[in-house]
């Protein structure tokens, strides 16, 4: 059955054999025909705007009050592929994925087999390279993959690394600003916080003067890419004043982390929080954390979650060469390391930057010639469209 596309576009019809193709659209004007019964043939949503005006769709009539067309399978080689994706998830995670991640997973481990704990210590000090300029010294850093979402994640950390008579001020300026409040009011930690307008960055003067003011904060937390907005938040400014004045820094690098070139040692950051399924270009099931090892080592017996216990998970696998504590997503983590080996195929994060840049310009461009405008100055090619705003007075 055709359906509307989650673009707004009609739906089509995808075969190799173009006179099979003239004959369905044939039948399909006739309403002879069900598609989804005709060998060779399937229902697309085609992202493709203005596609039947460039000749390259035939067009088809309608099936069951859909307008149908039919396109031949060679024109499309890049997206049209009996192997490859047909659903394009334009949103900042989960994300389109390349078929070879996606085959990663049929490889079957168990959790406690030798190699796969073997892939889950690779990943660790991969992520430690990415994150960290000193990466030839694994004194310093550590990593730990964490099971669940991502905000799984940000929880264990926020759970695990405070102190029962710690403070943590929250820099919010987004919907995950403010899901870190959430969190660690539910969790009882003591918590305030400085609050912006969506699309304003943080205050630094009150930054300072706040942590100036209150010595009992003992951890500030931030995110560094607003996924609500695609503001892209000032880390190092924010990560120099937090040090400098002696404070722990917690950063959700949740959608830029892999995307944008950083380092812990320039964001200034004991705790960066990122997710398998955002820019590393992996799937959904674990999130992890990059951090300082002397700091993480300081906070056995501080959480308040064992499922979510950050020391303990790290512990585990530290000491038993990659062990989770329990039940790991295992092809999650196949899907994640090969996710890792192309990035580092495509030129590290330096050039994944540069392609996303080149993306999100052209996205800025083409919405801005249908009459839309951003909401902010910045913005990256993870935000989706309804980020958008039809103008008043102009683009």
């Amino acid at each position: 059955m055709a359906n509307d596309s989650d673009f707004g576009l009609s739906s089509g019809v995808v075969t190799n054999d173009m006179a099979a193709a003239i004959r369905v659209v044939k039948e399909l004007k006739t309403g002879a025909v069900n598609v989804n019964q005709v060998p060779g043939f399937r229902m697309e949503s085609s992202p493709f705007g203005g596609v039947k005006d460039s000749g390259l769709g035939i067009k088809g009539g309608r099936h069951r009050g859909k307008e149908v067309h039919v396109y031949h399978q060679d024109f499309f080689p890049a997206v049209v592929n009996e192997r490859d994706t047909q659903y394009l998830p334009l949103t900042p995670g989960p994300l389109t994925t390349t078929r070879t991640v996606r085959e990663s997973m049929m490889q079957e481990y168990s959790t406690w087999d030798v190699d796969y704990n073997g892939i889950v210590q690779s990943i660790r000090t991969r992520l430690v390279e990415l994150a960290t300029s000193d990466a030839a010294n694994p004194d310093t850093h550590t990593a730990v993959l964490m099971p669940g979402s991502g905000t799984f994640t940000v929880e264990s950390v926020v759970g695990s690394v405070i102190p029962s008579d710690g403070k943590l001020l929250v820099l919010n300026n987004g919907a995950y600003g403010a899901r870190i409040t959430t969190i660690a009011r539910m969790l009882k930690v003591d918590t305030v916080g400085l609050g912006q307008a969506e699309i304003e960055p943080t205050d630094l003067g009150q930054v300072e003067q706040m942590l100036a003011d209150d010595p009992a904060i003992t951890h500030v937390a931030m995110v560094h890419c607003e996924t609500t907005t695609g503001m892209l938040n000032p880390v190092e400014a924010v990560g120099e004043i937090v040090r400098r004045l002696g404070r722990v820094f917690i950063l959700d690098a949740m959608s830029s982390f892999g995307g944008i070139p950083m380092s812990m040692e320039l964001t200034g950051a004991h705790y960066l929080i990122s997710s398998a399924n955002k820019c590393i270009q992996g799937v959904p099931g674990f999130g992890f954390v990059v951090a300082d090892r002397a700091m993480l080592e300081a906070t056995e017996g501080w959480s308040r979650s064992h499922s979510l216990d950050l020391f303990d998970q790290w512990r585990e696998m530290e000491t038993n060469g990659g062990k989770w504590r329990f039940t790991s997503p295992t092809h999650v983590v196949s899907a994640f390391a090969r996710a890792l080996d192309e990035l580092k195929d495509e030129g590290g994060i330096e050039a994944r930057h540069t392609r996303y840049v080149a993306n999100q310009k052209t996205m800025v461009k083409g919405m801005r010639a249908l009459g839309f405008r951003t909401c902010s100055g910045t913005i990256c090619s993870r935000r989706s469209s309804r980020h958008f705003t039809i103008p008043t007075t102009g683009v």
